[in-house]
């Protein structure tokens, strides 16, 4: 028996796929790996948060996104696509292209159980590599927890929230919110 041999796509030939594909995914040194679809509670959580960041930097130099723009991690060879991010400033393009940045100043992930694990690591380790970044969240979609990575000097501290009227402090922003409200109509299985 042979073992069938892996194949690594060019980034051009991952542009390529992912400019005509219905579904996302993300590239990964030569791999391209599918995103899954976003569940009820993954979505009113990313909707909450897109909410109410857009809303209280509104007067600031700061833009919101969510989902949908790529960013290019080129130290680590990957392109993803975070659940929100906040660029202040102007976002720096990747060439011509306008759906691809590299400047981020905040990354928010919400976990599913299909990408927990890539998120905390292979993904959380590339993010940390922007120059840019001060901030990476991860929220979880199935119990009151946000993990909260802040860069500090050359070294990532972190913090862990689990209480509804804990506030998460994105600090490179401006911005606190309560835990009440980033989990705001969720609903928990009993």
């Amino acid at each position: 028996m042979f073992a069938r041999q892996k194949y690594y796509y060019t980034h051009q030939e991952y542009l390529k796929l992912e400019g005509q594909a219905s579904e996302k995914s993300e590239y990964y040194h030569g791999e391209i790996v599918a995103m899954a679809g976003a569940s009820w509670k993954h979505s009113q959580i990313s909707g909450n948060l897109f909410r109410i960041i857009g809303n209280a930097i509104e007067d600031k130099p700061c833009h919101v996104a969510m989902g949908d723009l790529k960013v290019w991690l080129e130290e680590r060879d990957y392109y993803t696509y975070p659940d929100i991010m906040v660029i202040c400033g102007e976002p720096e393009f990747v060439g011509e292209r306008t759906d691809m940045v590299t400047n981020p100043v905040v990354i928010i992930e919400v976990l599913s159980k299909s990408t927990a694990e890539y998120d905390r690591s292979d993904k959380l380790h590339a993010s940390f590599t922007l120059a840019s970044l001060q901030e990476y969240v991860l929220i979880d979609q199935y119990r009151m927890k946000v993990e909260y990575f802040r860069r500090k000097d050359q070294l990532w501290e972190l913090r862990v929230f689990t209480k509804a009227e804990e506030s998460l402090g994105l600090k490179s922003i401006g911005v606190d919110i309560p835990l009440s409200q980033i989990y705001r109509q969720v609903k928990w299985e009993e």
